[in-house]
C-alpha cells in the first residue's frame, strides 16, 4: 500500500492527472513520501508513454494511413505529452540552457535558471528538441508503421518515456541537489541524494520496458538505447558537476529529455532490425 502511496504522489508532481478527494486524502503527504515517490518516476513515464502510443493510434485510425499520417501523428502525439506533463521536463531543459548557456559563475547560473522568464538559449533549445522530437517519431512511424502498423512505434514511445525517466534517477544518485533552497519546487523530491533502493525501484519498472523492446528486435536494439543513455547521462552528469557542482530539478528535466531524443534516435538506427 505505502508503494502505491509512492507511485500516486510521483503521478502527482510529474504530470497533471488530477489527484484529490478521498483518494489524496487516503494517499496522505510527507517529506519523506514525497522523496520516496521519485523513484516511481519511470512509473509515470508509463502513463505518458501510454497516452502518447494512445495518440499515434488514434491519428493512424483517423487519417487512414495517409501520406501525412506520420507528420501528422509525431505532432499530435508530443502535443498531448506536453499537456499531459505540463511541460514539466522541458521547462527544465530550457531553463538549463538558459543558466548553462552563457559563461557565468555557478552562483549567476543558478538566478537564471529560476527566472521564470525564457531566454534565447532557452527558446532555441526547446525548439530544437521539440522539432528534433517530432521529426524522429515521423521517421519511425514512415519507415516501420508503413510495414508492420502503428504497434511497434507504440511500443518505441512508451519504453522511450519510460526509460528516459530512469536517468534523471541516476543523477540525484550521483550528485548532491544544488538548487537554491528559497524557491527550489524539487526539493522535498532531490533534496537528499537517491539511494540504492530508489535505483532498484526504477529499475523494476523498466523491467518491461527492456521486454518490449527485446519483443520489438533484437539485444542489439536494447544495447544501442542503453549505450545512447549511458552515454548521454554520464556526459551530463560531469558538466553538471563541473558547472553547478551539482544538478538542480531543472537539470533533471533536462536529462530526462535528452535521454528521450537520444532513445528515439538509437531506435531509428535500428529500424533494419525491427524489419
Amino acid at each position: 500500500m505505502q508503494t502505491l502511496r509512492h507511485f500516486l504522489l510521483a503521478v502527482q508532481f510529474f504530470s497533471r492527472i488530477p489527484i484529490h478527494g478521498r483518494l489524496a486524502a487516503w494517499m496522505g503527504w510527507s517529506p519523506e513520501m514525497q522523496r520516496a515517490s521519485a523513484a516511481h518516476l519511470p512509473g509515470v513515464g508509463w502513463l505518458v508513454g501510454l497516452w502518447a502510443a494512445a495518440l499515434v493510434a488514434l491519428i493512424q485510425w483517423l487519417t487512414l494511413a495517409s501520406p501525412w499520417t506520420p507528420l501528422l501523428a509525431a505532432v499530435i502525439s508530443t502535443a498531448g505529452t506536453l499537456w499531459l506533463t505540463g511541460g514539466f521536463h522541458e521547462d527544465g531543459l530550457a531553463d538549463v540552457a538558459d543558466g548553462l548557456g552563457g559563461f557565468v559563475t555557478p552562483e549567476r547560473a543558478l538566478e537564471i535558471m529560476k527566472d521564470s522568464r525564457l531566454g534565447s538559449y532557452g527558446v532555441m533549445a526547446l525548439l530544437m528538441a521539440l522539432l528534433t522530437k517530432i521529426t524522429l517519431i515521423a521517421v519511425l512511424m514512415s519507415s516501420v508503421a508503413a510495414f508492420w502498423g502503428p504497434v511497434p512505434v507504440m511500443a518505441l514511445l512508451c519504453c522511450a518515456h519510460v526509460l528516459s525517466r530512469f536517468t534523471p534517477l541516476l543523477l540525484m544518485h550521483s550528485l548532491p541537489h544544488v538548487g537554491l533552497a528559497a524557491t527550489s519546487k524539487t526539493l522535498n523530491i532531490a533534496g537528499k541524494q537517491l539511494g540504492w533502493g530508489g535505483l532498484v525501484t526504477g529499475a523494476i519498472w523498466c523491467l518491461p520496458a527492456l521486454g518490449l523492446l527485446w519483443w520489438l528486435g533484437t539485444w542489439a536494439l536494447i544495447a544501442k538505447i542503453v549505450l545512447a543513455c549511458a552515454i548521454v547521462t554520464w556526459l551530463l552528469q560531469r558538466w553538471f558537476r563541473k558547472r553547478l557542482g551539482g544538478m538542480t530539478g531543472d537539470c533533471l528535466g533536462a536529462c530526462q529529455q535528452l535521454n528521450e531524443l537520444a532513445i528515439l534516435f538509437a531506435a531509428t538506427l535500428a529500424v533494419r532490425p525491427i524489419l
